[in-house]
């Protein structure tokens, strides 16, 4: 590098200076962009003279005056001239001189003085001035500026690449962000190689083990495994001695057998050996205690915190203990999110009382009115969304304390024992919750009837000064959705799972509901959301009291939106592009030869999928490869969505991996690390992705027909990230191939996925 530098022979000015430049190239890697600019109030007339370089060659290009480089007029009086320097030549010799205009025969005037000469960016000498001498009494002066800036080869070709893009143009230019009722074009033909098989089916693939289908599962028990309880059942009694034991399969059904002191245990202390202040309460029913302290100086003395060998916790008293806790809590006490959430959570951390960190958000309805559901559906938006949230199903826990063959009986209000059961799994469910947003949880869902005000004033004594709670109530007047949820119920609840006789499981669950309903007492007490006559999407009430704050204010928008009106909606990327086949990330090019194919056999699929499905639509990104795989779909509103554009990679739009590897390793180390949080220089994270679909989200939830979801990699991997219930830590690694429509289907059931693959 340098050696190719070459010089005026007519006058031998200026030497190498080789010393300086090998110093200089020991630096390493990249080119130099070079800018050279003139500047002067002269006014040129017609047929006068204008500014040019030339020089060194193989750089400026010749020291022959006819093929001086031209300079661009930069405004009335600057002009400039910018080039890169090759790699194997960073010495440059030049000058700068005047020519005709037009080429006009009139001779060129060179400025006066030795070459001016650049190495390795910097100029050597002081020469700030142009001086061109036009006669004996007429000279001409132009001030000079000479910048020059290390460049990567990549950063060349990306931005070499993005202006031949803005010159390419865009071939969606004319289509509409809204088009409705489009129908095809006379003559269009889609071709026999993106023809379909009559039978769908025969595209269909299996679903990775992750996928979301929830809706073959009961909701109950996908929420939170017990703390203080264990899978077992088994509890041991201060002094030695064990109570029956239940042990339970995947499907929820219980298997009697003889408890083994090597099994999980929940160890229960002698109550005489308790503080009548503990707040510890006997259960008469199986001689157990609750683990609900109302001290702190008694929290998690007794209770197993985990799925694992119980564990003795020290006092939070201890000084060491509370050091922990505070920096649990320092740590987690803000969402793992982006945008709005993240800052709605700082402000309440600085501006809240410290129980407000704490959401716990408790249901209240009779049964079969949908409170599991809605409680399942806001624990994934919640978690989407960046809230660590999880799900207490007090159901779950009375099934593992006291089995799951209990009977309409022990539900009703005048059967003492039967209430204080419930009531002590109610406890420990709630201290669970409770237990859990200390070690830096953000929102409790407590799932359970809490149908009277008892209970509730209970639970409210339990909260007080540890977290705050909103009541969710859901009413349904609905016979016909109610009877349909009596029924769903009867069929996947673990409650009637040994039940063989359908009739004879809806007469009790029925029995049941009865018992309730006699006792039961609206919610008018606290914060409070009523949903009345919702879930069916077509009308209803929603009825807030004493909400405020980012986050119920968040949740009572999302729903406001939501319904259990089953719809499929339709996932699928872009066709190929161009990029996709040299292997770079972003830009906006249009689809190769088999993204155009797909894009064909996408058409015939949506009309075959959807064609009793008039009211569907199609959504797409604003990007150009989304628009041209939507473009041969007729018969259905398109909308462009820029919420559904693909991650911006900022700088490194454009380039490849390698690329990235190679010239930006710090960059590409730190993505590596934490694919999640990592944002592009200039460009955007995945959690800035998620904050910006959350609109989209909340709009396919309100949605009551089908929607077909065009867009790309990242912004897909987050969304079917939701539907699916994945950890946010998961979402960069989702698994999303090109050529396949993953169909999830939304329904009272829960969310069910099928995946089609039309093409390899």
């Amino acid at each position: 590098m340098g050696t190719g530098a070459s010089k005026r022979t007519d006058d031998g000015s200026h030497g190498g200076h080789e010393p300086e430049e090998e110093e200089y190239l020991d630096q390493g890697g990249g080119q130099l962009y070079v800018s050279l600019k003139m500047e002067n109030n002269y006014k040129l007339k017609k047929g006068e003279l204008l500014p040019h370089v030339f020089g060194s060659v193989p750089l400026v290009g010749s020291w022959d005056a006819s093929k001086a480089l031209s300079m661009e007029r930069e405004s009335t009086s600057m002009w400039e001239l910018s080039f890169v320097v090759p790699p194997n030549h960073e010495t440059l010799d030049f000058k700068f001189l005047l020519k005709p205009k037009n080429n006009a025969p009139a001779p060129c005037v060179v400025e006066e003085g030795p070459n001016r000469q650049l190495i390795g960016g910097a100029l050597q000498g002081d020469q700030r001035l142009a001086i061109f001498r036009l006669s004996s009494d007429e000279v001409l002066e132009y001030r000079v500026f000479i910048k020059a800036d290390r460049v990567s080869p990549f950063d060349l070709a990306a931005s070499w690449r993005a202006y031949q893009d803005n010159l390419r143009p865009s071939a969606v230019r004319g289509i509409p962000d809204v088009s409705l009722g489009t129908v095809p074009e006379i003559g269009a033909e889609n071709g026999s190689s993106a023809s379909l098989e009559l039978d769908l089916e025969y595209y269909v693939v299996p679903a990775p083990s992750t996928s979301a289908n929830s809706g073959h599962v009961y909701a109950a028990n996908k929420t939170e495994t017990p703390r203080s309880l264990n899978l077992s059942g088994v509890f041991t009694n201060a002094d030695g001695s064990t109570t029956a034991s239940h042990t339970f399969n995947d499907s929820g059904v219980s298997d009697d057998r003889p408890a083994t002191k090597k099994e999980m245990e929940v160890v229960i202390p002698d109550s005489s050996n308790l503080s009548s202040s503990s707040g510890m309460v006997e259960s008469k029913s199986v001689g157990t205690f609750s683990p609900f302290q109302k001290q702190d100086s008694h929290r998690g003395l007794f209770v197993d915190r985990g799925v694992g060998s119980p564990r003795l916790v020290k006092s939070s008293s201890t000084s060491t203990f509370s050091e922990s806790r505070f920096d649990t809590e320092k740590k987690n006490s803000i969402p793992e999110a982006a945008g709005a959430v993240a800052a709605a959570a700082v402000a309440d951390q600085m501006l809240g009382p410290k129980e407000d960190r704490h959401l716990a958000i408790v249901l209240v309805g009779l049964p079969a009115r949908g409170k599991t559901f809605t409680a399942a559906k806001l624990t994934r938006y919640l978690r989407w969304l960046g809230h660590d949230t999880k799900h207490f199903n007090v159901g779950k826990y009375r099934r593992l304390k006291h089995g799951v063959n209990q009977t309409a009986d022990f539900f009703r209000p005048d059967n003492p024992e039967g209430m204080e059961a419930r009531n002590e799994v109610a406890a420990l469910a709630f201290d669970d919750m409770v237990s859990w947003m200390q070690e830096g949880g953000q929102v409790g869902i407590f799932d359970a009837t809490n149908s009277t005000r008892k209970r509730r004033n209970m639970l409210m004594k339990l909260a007080e000064g540890k977290c705050k709670i909103i009541f969710l109530e859901t009413l349904c007047n609905d016979e016909r959705i109610i009877e349909r949820n009596i029924c769903l119920k009867i069929q996947q609840s673990p409650d009637y799972a040994e039940q063989p006789d359908f009739e004879a499981g809806l007469q009790d669950f029925k029995n049941r509901l009865a018992y309730y309903e006699k006792v039961y007492e609206p919610v008018e007490e606290g914060s409070y959301i009523k949903m009345i006559d919702m879930v069916s999407g077509h009308g209803g009430q929603l009825q807030v009291n004493n909400i405020s704050g980012y986050l119920p204010g968040r949740i009572v928008f999302f729903l406001v939106n939501t319904h259990l009106t089953p719809r499929p909606i339709l996932l699928t990327r872009h066709g190929e592009s161009k990029d996709n086949v040299r292997g770079r990330i972003g830009g906006d090019n249009p689809l190769s030869d088999t993204g155009e194919i797909y894009a064909k056999k996408l058409a015939n699929f949506v009309e075959k999928r959807l064609k009793s499905e008039r009211a569907a639509s199609i959504w797409t990104s604003t990007l150009e490869r989304a628009i041209l795989t939507a473009s041969p779909i007729v018969g259905f509103p398109k909308i462009q969505w820029r919420a559904l554009d693909e991650i911006n990679a900022g700088v490194c739009d454009g380039m490849t991996y390698e690329e990235i590897q190679k010239n930006m390793p710090d960059e590409y180390e730190a993505r590596m690390k934490d694919k999640l949080r990592y944002r592009y220089p200039r460009g955007e994270s995945y959690l800035d992705v998620i904050q910006r679909l959350e609109p989209v989200i909340i709009e396919l939830e309100r949605q009551r027909a089908p929607v077909v979801v065009i867009s790309h990699q990242a912004v897909l991997r987050a969304l079917y990230a939701y539907f699916a219930d994945r950890p946010l830590k998961e979402v960069p690694h989702i698994e999303m191939p090109l050529h396949t429509i993953i169909e999830i289907q939304m329904g009272v059931t829960g969310v069910q996925e099928k995946r089609y693959k039309l093409m390899d």
